[in-house]
């Protein structure tokens, strides 16, 4: 597709870089079939929390954000970090403002 990149990584595969915020990246140890099926269920409870959204329906929307939360844990996007160095979790964090500031100088400069 024209005008589709890959998203920006940090070097060590930990976040993704979206406007120049760090979100935590999936666990790259969770095995491809399981992070699949937790993708398909993340994307389904973002669907009904929209519709149920769209409808006013609280009930269906607090269930599908417990949803949502579920399946972004299972992915390790949320929750004890997936890393074993101690290194704090930044997520949300302006990358200019980390130890990344000076790598995310760089990619913006090229």
């Amino acid at each position: 597709m024209v005008g589709v990149t890959d998203p920006l990584t940090t070097p060590d595969g930990r976040y993704v870089v979206v406007r120049g915020r760090l979100w935590r990246c999936s666990d790259p140890s969770l095995a491809p079939e399981r992070r699949q099926e937790l993708v398909e269920e993340l994307m389904s409870a973002r669907r009904a929390k929209g519709a149920a959204m769209r409808s006013g329906d609280e009930a269906a929307r607090t269930a599908a954000r417990e949803r949502v939360e579920a399946a972004k844990r299972g992915l390790g996007e949320r929750g004890p970090v997936w890393w074993d160095d101690d290194a704090p979790d930044l997520t949300r964090h302006l990358a200019k403002n980390t130890g990344y500031a000076e790598w995310f100088a760089e990619v913006c400069a090229e």
